[in-house]
């Protein structure tokens, strides 16, 4: 679910940080949080959304973990980023998975709620095409029904690459699907589209199932303003005020999953597995794609934020307040424990 910004130079330099820590990793057990929760003291509780998709695995796996710290985690399951944005937004949630436009958007519509903590890992992402259909070109999507997620982070993705690509939006039929990516699915298998623009599993489904297959040519997760990004953890700057220390063990907990299942494929796709309810196979495969780690910056921000400014998605650019909306003190913290 899904749109980020990135260029080749800041995903290379993150993933390299990422991964120098992976040598390092010892048991699950955790490090001691700096300022960590005073033994004794009543739990702090950390309220988060989420959706079930492959890439967020690692949130699954932590609550024992923090609750050994004095952190009860309380997960709330959302379909899409949007709606855990408008939750997160109202003070529903005290951290939220979601896109990195969410960000931009909410300060464009005023809101300066939301500051974004981390992103949570990448993937190539290609059209899914129905079996029998002809995508091997950008040109090939001319006159085709594509099913689309309005306003959700892979739109973004893929129309900021058909503007860079010089392809016209309105060269093809966009169909609005709404709800979760099982929808999409649906629309393809019964012939009532012709690809889809999706996210995982709902990317690999159709191709194991044999009703679909990626067209590889068509890879959109390649834009200068917006890249190859899954998503990020997002905090509500006032319901964190005062649980520093339960919001670093969260970061910290969560980082170390993340480098322990980017270590073991077999351990990430069992942990996909037991996160989405998909079978074995779709869940390996998935967990071969996808990249585990911190990958969003806030210049990919910057360059997201204007991008969209330029498209009229958003109303006005606000790349000059994305700093104050960013904090990578947690981040930081955690790659070094």
């Amino acid at each position: 679910m899904r749109p980020p910004i990135k260029n080749p130079e800041d995903q290379d330099m993150h993933r390299r940080t990422f991964l120098a820590g992976l040598s390092g990793l010892g048991a699950s057990a955790l490090l001691p949080v700096s300022g960590a929760l005073a033994q004794g003291a009543a739990p702090v509780t950390l309220t988060v959304g989420y959706a079930k998709v492959a890439h967020l695995a690692p949130i699954i796996l932590i609550a024992d973990k923090l609750k050994a710290q004095g952190v009860e985690l309380k997960l709330v399951e959302f379909a899409r980023y949007a709606d855990a944005r408008t939750a997160l937004q109202a003070g529903s949630l005290d951290i939220a998975t979601v896109g990195p436009a969410d960000i931009p958007i909410s300060l464009a519509n005023g809101s300066t709620a939301l500051v974004g903590i981390m992103g949570v890992g990448s993937s190539p992402k290609y059209v899914i095409a129905r079996t029998g259909t002809k995508f091997e070109s950008w040109d090939d999507i001319k006159g085709k029904k594509i099913a689309i997620a309005p306003g959700s982070a892979v739109w973004f993705q893929f129309a900021a690459t058909l503007i860079e690509k010089g392809v016209p939006y309105n060269s093809f039929q966009a169909i609005n699907i709404q709800g979760g990516g099982a929808n999409f699915d649906q629309a393809l298998e019964k012939g009532e589209v012709d690809a889809i623009v999706t996210w995982e599993p709902f990317e690999s489904i159709p191709v194991m199932k044999g009703y679909g297959y990626f067209a590889k040519n068509l890879d959109y997760s390649t834009s200068k303003a917006a890249g190859a990004e899954l998503g990020m953890l997002v905090a509500n700057k006032t319901n964190i005020a005062g649980k520093d220390a339960a919001v670093q063990a969260f970061v910290s907990a969560y980082v170390k999953e993340m480098r322990a299942l980017e270590a073991s494929p077999a351990a990430f796709a069992t942990a996909i597995q037991t996160l989405t309810g998909l079978d074995a196979d779709i869940s390996k495969r998935i967990a071969e794609i996808i990249k585990l780690g911190p990958v969003v910056t806030p210049d990919q921000l910057k360059r997201q934020a204007k991008a969209f400014n330029d498209l009229g998605v958003i109303p006005k650019d606000v790349t000059g307040q994305i700093d104050g909306a960013w904090n990578s003190t947690y981040l930081d913290k955690a790659l070094k424990s």
